[in-house]
Order: structure tokens, then C-alpha cells, then sequence
């Protein structure tokens, strides 16, 4: 083969595999290395030079002396006879090898710096443990634990994926990948708003429960632009698109606000607030809202109160208004309606016993106390 030829194999190669030529010289040039190594009487050690404009290729032989110097330069260039069987061993034995490598790490680079980004994928294989998604050069891998709960991926069903991790494995890069991060929510905004996109408008704040519901928090750097009108889109066409991709994750939108007070009760749409009361570190809120607003507030199983709370990163008690006037008013009452003193239990100095001081001042010994719960008790018997 000439020089030429060999110039216009190593192109094609190179295209046909992906990588660009200098990757391949370097290649070849390692592998060139190694084969003349093998062959009678060769030197120690050997520098290969390729002339990338025309391939040609020069020897430089070394011998090493026992402290390990590299001395008696010189030149030991084949002879084309030679030189062409040591090529085609080469590309035999060794290229084929080195070209896998370069091209695992060529993918590795491609996909590492991809972290935090959205992949669309279609499902190869999926069982218990995880599902492989096919990106067309790689596949990622959707373990059990980044799945949402009770979806179901379908072989060859298209799905978008939140890049988790990137591994570099002996097998090629290993692309783990999430359909449960909060990180998805943003990606899928993005590809829907242009606004966010162009940072126009921005997500603070995002809390998820996978397949069931979201809270993001919006806010826009023009004011002429509604942050959550632009999520939502004409008819809720855009947060519409966004929800079909999460197979009908619930969706909730709200305005964010500097002001904690007005965030954590914005957070907790679609429930009406009638106060917050913060603490002095403003890690505890105490949120009041009308009585037949409570369960909407608390949400089913308490969800909207556990996601607004991990929107705000507020620690939330809701109570309604009558509960908040009867603890103003020093009255406890139990959820059967039952009425309770407002006090706390104290240890006596003197004889050590436990006594029961009332918000009214009134001091009940713990057998006193005991006495009377004995003859309510008995009195609700008879």
C-alpha cells in the first residue's frame, strides 16, 4: 500500500469510527511502536514519527543502560518490505484494540461533561432491577431506585432522562440516568419555555414527589414578563407538554418571593392563607388558614404541607383558625372536640413529685390529677 492510500485508509477510518485523524495517528503510532518491539534484534526502545501530510514514518531506536538512561540514538527505519509487514501486523493485532479505547474515551468525554443534562432515549430492556435506554452511540442505564413508582418503561417506548452520572468502566462509559430528580423538572421546563432558556425567567425552587406531585417557584428578571404565565402557557399549553412527558405528574406553579412570609403562603396554593407567624431564625412557621381550608392546606396524606415545606425550606405547622384562637386563649382541644386546660407538667423542688401548673396559675399534684381523671372516668362509665 502507498503512502497515499494509506493516507486516504487512516481518513476514512477515522470518519467511519468517529474520531478525528490526529487521534488515529497516535494510535497508530503506539501500535507501530509495539510491533516493531516484537520484531529480531530490535532496539530497547523506539519513537515512531509519522509525517501527517504523507505518512511517512520514521524509526528512532534507543538502547537503555542499567541506570536507565535511553543512549546510542539512532535511526531504525524498516525498509519498505519490512515496514509494510510490520504495518500489517500492527493494524491486525493492535489497532483494532487501541481504536475500541479511543473511541470509549471519545464517548467517555462526550458524556462526562453532560451531568445535570436532559437525554432522550428509546427503552432496550427493562425487569425489576433496572431499564437500558438506547442513545443511539451509548446506552444509559434507569436503575429501580431513579424509576418513578409504578411507571412502567415499555420496550422501545421513547423517554426523556435526567443524566445522573457519567462512569468510565472498561466496557465503555457507563450513563446512569433518573426520571425521579427534581433536576428533570427544570431540563423539561427549559425545552418547553423559552424564557427560561433565554434566563429570562428562572426556577428557584423546586420539590417534587415522583408521579404524584411538584411545586416549582418562579421568578422573571423582566418585569414585563409573568414568570408563571410563561410556564403555563396559552391555555397551559407549555406546563401541559411537561406534564404528559411525566405520564400526569401533578404540577403546581407559584410566583417566588424574597418575602418568606408571602413565599410560604403562596407555597401552599392552592390553600388561602389567613396568616404566617415565623420564627425569630425563620426555620419554623406557623401558618393559620380558615377552617374549611385546612385539609386542602395539609393536602391528601399531608403532601401540599411536606412540599411546600421543601419548597421553602421551612419547617410548616397548619392549623386552622379556631385551633389558633383556642391556643391564644390558653384552650387546647383534642380532634373528638374534647377541651383541655393549657399547662405543663413540673417537677416539685421540695418533695420531688409531679405537678400540673395550669395557664391560670392553678397547681394540681400528680395524685390529685390522677384522682380526677379516675372520677371523670368512672362518671362517663355510669
Amino acid at each position: 500500500m502507498s503512502n497515499l492510500d494509506m493516507s486516504e485508509a487512516v481518513r476514512m477510518l477515522a470518519a467511519d469510527r468517529g474520531i478525528s485523524v490526529d487521534a488515529l495517528l497516535q494510535v497508530l503510532v503506539e501500535a507501530l511502536a509495539t510491533a516493531y518491539k516484537k520484531r529480531p534484534g530490535a532496539a530497547d526502545e523506539v519513537i515512531v514519527e509519522i509525517n501527517p501530510e504523507n505518512l511517512d514514518m520514521k524509526f528512532i531506536a534507543y538502547d537503555v543502560d542499567e541506570e536507565g538512561n535511553w543512549v546510542n540514538e539512532r535511526d531504525d527505519t524498516p525498509n519498505k518490505n519490512e515496514l509494510g509487514r510490520i504495518a500489517a501486523v500492527t493494524f491486525r493485532q493492535v489497532m483494532s484494540q487501541r481504536i475500541r479505547e479511543v473511541e470509549r474515551d471519545r464517548k467517555f468525554e462526550e458524556y462526562a461533561n453532560r451531568e445535570g443534562d436532559i437525554v432522550t432515549g428509546i427503552i432496550q430492556q427493562s425487569d425489576g432491577r433496572y431499564a437500558l435506554l438506547d442513545l443511539g452511540k451509548v446506552e444509559a442505564l434507569l436503575p429501580q431506585a431513579e424509576q418513578v413508582p409504578y411507571e412502567r418503561p415499555e420496550p422501545n417506548a421513547r423517554l426523556k432522562a435526567y443524566i445522573v452520572e457519567v462512569r468510565k468502566t472498561a466496557k465503555g462509559p457507563q450513563i446512569v440516568v433518573s426520571r425521579t430528580h427534581p433536576g428533570l423538572i427544570k431540563r423539561l421546563f427549559e425545552l418547553e419555555v423559552p424564557e427560561i432558556a433565554d434566563g429570562i425567567v428562572e426556577i428557584k425552587a423546586c420539590a417534587r414527589e415522583p408521579g404524584h406531585r411538584t411545586k416549582i417557584a418562579v421568578s422573571s428578571n423582566d418585569h414585563n414578563v409573568d414568570p408563571v404565565g410563561a410556564c403555563v402557557g396559552a391555555r397551559g399549553g407549555r406546563v401541559r407538554m411537561v406534564v404528559t412527558e411525566l405520564r400526569g405528574e401533578k404540577i403546581d406553579i407559584i410566583s417566588y418571593s424574597e418575602d418568606l412570609r408571602e413565599f410560604v403562603m403562596k407555597a401552599l396554593s392552592p390553600a388561602k392563607v389567613t396568616e404566617v407567624r415565623l420564627s425569630e431564625d425563620n426555620t419554623q412557621a406557623d401558618v393559620i388558614v380558615p377552617d374549611f381550608q385546612l385539609s386542602l392546606a395539609i393536602g391528601k396524606e399531608g403532601q401540599n404541607a411536606r412540599l411546600a415545606a421543601r419548597l421553602t425550606g421551612v419547617r410548616i405547622d397548619i392549623k386552622s383558625e379556631t385551633q389558633a384562637r383556642n391556643e391564644d386563649a390558653g384552650i387546647v382541644v383534642s380532634p373528638d372536640g374534647e377541651v383541655y386546660e393549657k399547662g405543663e407538667w413540673r417537677q416539685n423542688d421540695d418533695t420531688g413529685q409531679l405537678e400540673f401548673h395550669s395557664a391560670d396559675g392553678t397547681v394540681t399534684s400528680q395524685a390529685e390529677w390522677a384522682g380526677q381523671s379516675t372520677s371523670d372516668d368512672a362518671g362517663a362509665e355510669g
